[in-house]
């Protein structure tokens, strides 16, 4: 090879050599790229818009020149550029449920960040990633000029509580492959609307689609807008008002047949809207789906295995609250998919009871309630799910004992209630190997025997309820070891004894509810000493005797004491005034009685209460209930004063007892009451005049007593009728003289109220008139008629008014001489 030849070739391997040394040196130091100068204050300025409470941006300062390392935010690693920013509120966690239990409510709220969302972003030319979702914009519109960042790829605003509408503008980001807006508002009577979706139609990329939660009752062109969205996977729709698809559309139904066409969706959610119609057929072909929730709509018809034979993939059905009926035409039916989830409440699934569960192998939650359902459970029904956390059959008609075997021990939530079971308690208590049930729930069927001694298996129970059986004996003295329950009704069964003082250990109950049973003997003081939680405490209809322990007034938190139907004595304690919550001391706990365990699902509690003289049970309004019912017992003595400070009260009922005394003059502050009877009871004196200010009140009774005067003039006194104030010596409307009344004396009364009772004294006008007449013509007539007796009386004035100047011109003469 010459030497010119080894010269270029010696140039050429160095060039590759530099070449290669400059490439891996620029890879080594690409993290090191510093970000744009323009994009570094435009990210400050959009900082200066925001309030930052929990200060996640404390990183974004000037000082830090590079940008790229602030939190939240991500850069090209060759130009530096930046293409996301990602700041979500509770770490993406929208619901602040998720953190009362380690940061607290207070501290949750501060995560969010508030403000505006300035322009100044729109320097960030190179933007893909946006998410400012489960932060707190304070109602603000979306602005308008996201819409100008053609490169993003990912935007998620959803929880972030934005309001007006959303601008049309977002159509222009072609390249949008997700689009989260859905509830924008945490209350669920606010919503965000949209007229018109056709922006939509421009989103030819978009996989993820998420509106739940937006007002869509005025986007007629929804269906076809979807149905222009060809590579759509996730469709979410939840809470849109959206109904009468065939009204727009010239559809059969509320469901398009070319839902099918849409091959590649994998997830559709259209709950808690106003779709009505059948589910059409094609919905059977989206072999894809893995997710399907149509629960909460008005859907009617006939649904087969059809609908359903092609979705292999599907792990998640929810379409509770529909008025569906599965009508399979094979008997052996066994369905294509394997599903986690599966809640068909309100459906039409019986009479037979449906075999074809036993098939889902994977089953974790199954919701079967109010299914017409009347045939037996198979006995190796349980044996199927291994995986099984949650179950509710209740209200259906399964009869059959209560022998469930092989329970699996993962079951956290069982809800059998409102059926025909009967029996004993001791094989499913007793001989099952739960260990981590949460809530348990059996109450209404025909159970019988007594409540066996095995409760330290159930330590994890918080919600206990056998109402309404047939169950008698004590109270177990192990059901004192479930220190978890927050929850513990036994009301309507036989259960006799006295309350043991095991029960003292559940220190976390605020429901106990043991009325309609034979419980006797007196009312423990602990109740109110270590039960110090309690929210109701309903003892109605057994056979307690003694006196009310003034200790009750320690659970401060108490709304509804029904203590009626019993053989209690004495006074009513003065010290009710402690309750915090009737009293309007403490505000009401927005819990309503609901029990959330950890799969995140409700049940409520209820309550039988008697009010305006009915019976009623009392379940999603129990929360507004503020109730002191004392009545059918032996209750002596005045009725304290410092009751009528309860000012949250609704309902207060005193009636057959002993009571005397006169009703307290301050009822009349009590402003919220509904209901008020003291009938049937020794109360004498007059009426309060107060109690005309109750204009809430519906329901009055003080029948039966030895009440005098006159009935208070209101609104809402005269509207009850005579059987109200029967048995006292009462007059005034609704009662006439015949009823017995007995007339106050006028000089009980003030001048005012005579003359409204009397009329006009005609008497003192009629001397008034001729007083004034008398006067002026023995005065001023001489004068007019005799000219000679005017000129005299004029000269006497005459001469009296000099004599008046001479005496006081004299006197001060006098006085200052010196």
């Amino acid at each position: 090879m010459s030497a010119p030849s080894s010269y270029s070739c010696f140039h050429l391997f160095l060039l590759v050599v530099l070449a290669l040394f400059r490439l891996c040196s620029s890879n080594q130091n690409s993290h090191h790229v510093l970000c744009n100068d323009v994009e570094r204050q435009a990210l400050l300025q959009f900082k200066h818009g925001l309030t930052d409470e929990s200060q996640r941006l404390t990183s974004w300062v000037a000082e830090n020149k590079d940008c790229c390392t602030w939190a939240g935010i991500a850069c090209d690693n060759s130009t530096g550029h930046v293409h996301s920013i990602h700041l979500p509120g509770l770490d993406g966690h929208c619901s602040i449920d998720d953190y009362y239990l380690t940061i607290g409510e207070k501290e949750a709220l501060k995560q969010k960040l508030k403000g505006e969302i300035r322009r100044s972003l729109l320097d960030l030319k190179q933007l893909k990633h946006l998410d400012l979702s489960c932060n707190d914009f304070g109602g603000i519109q979306v602005p308008k000029f996201i819409g100008s960042f053609q490169h993003l790829r990912y935007l998620n605003l959803s929880r972030s509580n934005f309001g007006g509408s959303i601008p049309p503008q977002l159509g222009n980001l072609s390249e949008l492959h997700v689009l989260s807006l859905g509830s924008f508002h945490y209350e669920p009577f606010e919503t965000t609307g949209m007229a018109n979706m056709k922006w939509l139609s421009s989103l030819g990329m978009l996989h993820h689609l998420d509106m739940s939660g937006v007002d869509l009752s005025q986007a007629t062109d929804w269906l076809q807008v979807i149905n222009t969205l060809p590579s759509l996977l996730q469709l979410h729709l939840s809470r849109c008002e959206l109904s009468n698809l065939h009204m727009y559309n010239q559809l059969n139904g509320s469901f398009p047949n070319w839902i099918g066409q849409l091959s590649s969706l994998e997830e559709l959610s259209i709950g808690f809207n106003r779709l009505d119609g059948s589910l059409p057929d094609s919905l059977g072909q989206l072999s894809k789906l893995t997710y399907l929730v149509f629960s909460h709509n008005l859907l009617t018809g006939v649904v087969t295995e059809a609908h359903f034979i092609k979705l292999v993939s599907l792990k998640y059905l929810k379409g509770s609250a529909n008025k569906l009926i599965l009508r399979l035409q094979v008997a052996n039916w066994i369905p294509p998919f394997q599903l986690g989830t599966l809640f068909l409440r309100n459906w039409v699934l019986g009479p037979q009871f449906p075999l074809w569960l036993q098939s889902q192998k994977d089953l974790e939650k199954l919701d079967i309630s109010n299914t017409c359902i009347s045939s037996p459970m198979p006995e190796s029904f349980f044996r199927s799910f291994s995986r099984l956390r949650y179950l509710n059959m209740s209200n259906n008609h399964i009869q059959g004992p209560l022998t469930f075997s092989g329970i699996p021990a993962t079951l956290e939530f069982i809800d059998i209630s409102s059926n025909g079971f009967w029996g004993s308690l001791h094989p499913f208590l007793c001989s099952s190997g739960v260990t981590s049930m949460i809530v348990l729930n059996l109450g209404n069927n025909n159970l019988s025997g007594d409540i066996p001694e095995c409760w330290d298996k159930w330590s994890w129970l918080e919600f206990l309820n056998l109402e309404n059986n047939n169950l008698s004996g004590e109270i177990p003295r192990t059901l004192g070891s479930l220190r978890n329950l927050h929850h513990l009704n036994m009301h309507g069964n036989k259960i006799s004894g006295r309350l043991h003082s095991s029960l003292m250990n559940l220190t976390e109950l605020d429901v106990l509810q043991l009325g309609r049973n034979e419980l006797n003997g007196s009312i423990p003081t602990w109740i109110g000493t270590k039960l110090t939680l309690l929210r109701i405490l309903n003892l109605r209809s057994n056979r307690f005797d003694g006196n009310i322990p003034h200790e009750l007034c320690h659970s401060i938190h108490i709304q509804i004491l029904d203590l009626a139907h019993n053989n209690l004595s004495g006074n009513i304690p003065r010290c009710f005034n402690n309750f915090s919550i009737l009293s309007g001391i403490e505000s009401k706990s927005g819990d309503d009685f609901a029990y959330i365990g950890t799969l995140a699902e409700v049940s409520i509690a209820s309550d039988t209460l008697v009010m305006k003289g009915r019976e009623d049970t009392y379940s999603s309004i129990l929360p507004l209930m503020m109730l002191i019912d004392l009545s059918s017992n032996n209750l002596t003595g005045y009725i304290p004063s410092e009751l009528m400070s309860l000012l949250e009260l609704t309902s207060l009922s005193l009636s057959r007892n002993q009571l005397n005394g006169s009703i307290p003059e301050k009822i009349g502050n009590m402003k919220e009451l509904i209901s008020l009877d003291l009938s049937v009871n020794k109360l004498s004196g007059e009426l309060p005049m107060s109690l005309s200010s109750l204009h809430f009140l519906s329901s009055f009774n003080v029948s039966f007593n030895n009440l005098i005067g006159r009935i208070p003039i209101g609104t809402q006194l005269q509207s009850f009728g005579v059987s109200s104030f029967f048995g006292n010596k009462l007059c005034g409307a609704p009662l006439t003289e015949a009823n017995g009344c007995e007339p106050v004396e006028a000089a009980a009364h003030t001048i005012g109220e005579k003359k409204e009772d009397d009329g006009a004294d005609w008497v003192l006008i009629i001397s008034i008139v001729v007083g004034f007449v008398s006067g002026f013509w023995m005065i001023i007539g001489p004068l007019i008629v005799r000219r000679s007796w005017r000129i005299a009386y004029f000269s006497f004035l005459s001469k009296l008014r000099y004599m008046v100047y001479d005496v006081i011109h004299k006197y001060c003469c006098h006085m200052f001489s010196c």
